[in-house]
């Protein structure tokens, strides 16, 4: 029928993009960790799509430097939403 996405696949997609980071620039999750002041396993749930929250997220993606790139697409998105002529 419809091909939904799930929660949990985009927090999977989130952490496999972070892991993938991490490991381009040659980081561990410990020193990642560290430059965001969170705990290894923090970072190793997000790698996971386990148990994180937005503020963990908007962390690491400022500290890869996406943030704003994040940003400009929810601004964007609201814009079209709000500029959208209703049907009814």
């Amino acid at each position: 029928m419809f091909n939904t996405i799930e929660i949990k696949d985009v927090k999977r997609e989130i952490g496999a993009l972070v892991k993938a980071i991490r490991k381009q620039r040659g980081i561990s999750q410990s020193q990642l960790a560290k430059s965001l002041d969170v705990s290894r396993t923090t970072i190793q749930n997000v790698e996971v799509g386990e148990n994180f929250t937005v503020d963990t997220i908007l962390k690491i993606l400022k500290e890869v430097d996406l943030l704003e790139q994040v940003h400009h697409e929810i601004s964007k998105s609201k814009v079209q939403i709000m500029d959208a002529k209703s049907l009814y």
